[in-house]
């Protein structure tokens, strides 16, 4: 079990059971379509990060909201208390496929905590889709269509294996979560070989990427400045983190 992608240090399962608990499930439609952008990018690096553990772990058919768990350890068991915890609160927690992963996230942490070389190399799976919740509520699913519905955007995931072997937006702090979301349509610009400025282009006009990660603006012209492309907003987000730590992903 490897992967290019260095895990943070694990969350423990009370921790995760907090965040859990705060959500709003009910579904937050303003805070969601102020959040639209990064939810986005949530909701692939999670799919992404799932793929990676499913082919790992021979969980293609759990794919792509599931409990990891019983592919890693099937003798896993949770706690009394933490049990009885998370029973409690998958009570509050709309759809199949979200309480699946809310047990997931919570059964993870305390695999990790118990035994972490039985995930040794596999990137923090559940906290892409915890953010995304945290960020505006819950996901619902068109069934004649397979797209997800995540408030402000429709997104119709791939098969799994257009998951593997792309590169991962590794940083996803607050700080480069907020600058990706922007009302509106957005289209960003920036060097082909990475580095220089980042630009993004919405209806009332464009604006630069600046210190402390805030986007200022700009009389610049994109489309008629040398050595600038057209970058889609996974790119731009993996940039973002760049900028944010130019040292690389935090550990």
């Amino acid at each position: 079990m490897t992967s290019s992608f260095v895990p943070r240090p694990c969350s423990r399962p009370e921790d995760v059971l907090e965040r859990l608990r705060a959500v709003e499930w009910d579904m937050r439609w303003d805070l969601a379509f102020e959040h639209a952008g990064s939810r986005r990018v949530l909701m692939w690096e999670y799919l992404r990060r799932a793929a990676v553990w499913a082919r790992a772990c021979g969980a293609e058919e759990g794919w792509p909201f599931f409990d990891v768990t019983p592919w890693v350890d099937p003798e896993f068991e949770l706690g009394p208390e933490q049990a009885y915890g998370l029973d409690e609160l998958l009570l509050g927690v709309p759809g199949a496929e979200l309480r699946r992963t809310c047990e997931g996230a919570v059964r993870l942490a305390e695999l990790r905590a118990r035994r972490p070389d039985a995930v040794d190399g596999l990137p923090d799976l559940y906290e892409p889709l915890v953010l995304f919740y945290e960020r505006g509520g819950s996901f619902t699913r068109d069934c004649a269509t397979s797209a997800l519905d995540l408030v402000g955007v429709s997104y119709k995931p791939g098969p799994l294996e257009g998951f593997l072997g792309s590169r991962p937006v590794a940083v996803l702090g607050d700080a480069v979560l907020d600058a990706l979301d922007v009302e509106g349509r957005v289209v960003y610009y920036a060097p082909v070989g990475g580095g220089g400025p980042l630009l993004q282009r919405h209806a009332w006009g464009t604006e630069v990427l600046g210190p402390g990660l805030r986007w200022c603006p700009t009389a610049r012209d994109p489309e008629g400045e040398r050595g600038l492309v057209r970058i889609d907003r996974l790119e731009a987000a993996r940039r973002i983190g760049r900028a944010a730590h130019p040292e690389g992903p935090p550990r």
